[in-house]
């Protein structure tokens, strides 16, 4: 059973969704702690009714980037991590921190990546007039939104949509994807290589797994 802590900064139901499919046995894994950069959201009333640790460490608390993401680390390395999720996490981390979990963190991104890194992905979405949009699970790296891509989810985009009703349909997709992916890294199936992303030995594209 792998140790994975989540990372959040809004109401985690992307965190739901995992530690539901861990109390369901579909992840070979149990999330064993959360953390939030703000405190009072629904992720740590979640987590908390879940019965799992929490903490919260606000970035308002350090001067730069470098000192905030050395606490964390800290603080995430005293829950001895397997897998380390970002889950709505809004930070941008630096180059030490993604290197200390380098292959071992997972970010999930409202958009088909490498289309809009960053964020208001939906409304970028429909001012390009898009005919579809969707998520993108990938390994943290050093750069933003841009590590190996494993796996997307694509839904339609309808005249008349709004921002949030793109929002309301692709968290849909979030929940289904992203505690499989944490199940592919859990079980071993799922790696980081050199060459980029590998499921059961074979190199994933740039559009990830079954990207047709």
């Amino acid at each position: 059973m792998k140790r994975i802590v989540v990372l959040i900064s809004g109401s985690g139901t992307n965190m739901q969704a995992i530690v539901e499919a861990c109390q369901q046995q579909r992840i070979d894994g149990e999330v064993v702690g959360v953390i939030s950069n703000k405190a009072n959201v629904g992720g740590l009333e979640k987590a908390a009714v879940a019965n799992i640790p929490t903490a919260v460490l606000s970035h308002k608390d350090y001067d730069t980037r470098e000192a905030y993401d050395a606490e964390l680390l800290q603080l995430i390395d005293g829950f001895q991590p397997d897998v380390v999720v970002l889950a709505g996490f809004m930070r941008i981390l630096t180059a030490e921190f993604t290197q200390h979990y380098h292959g071992r963190m997972l970010n999930i991104h409202p958009s088909l990546l490498p289309k809009y890194r960053g964020i208001n992905t939906h409304q970028r979405a429909l001012d390009n007039g898009d005919k579809e949009h969707g998520v993108s699970v990938h390994f943290v790296t050093e750069e933003l939104d841009g590590g190996p891509v494993i796996l997307q989810a694509r839904v339609p985009v309808f005249e008349g949509d709004e921002a949030s009703d793109l929002q309301q349909r692709v968290h849909a997709q979030e929940h289904r994807i992203y505690p499989l992916v944490v199940q592919w890294l859990c079980s071993g199936r799922l790696k980081l290589t050199e060459k980029g992303a590998e499921l059961d030995g074979t190199l994933l594209g740039p559009q990830g797994y079954a990207a047709d």
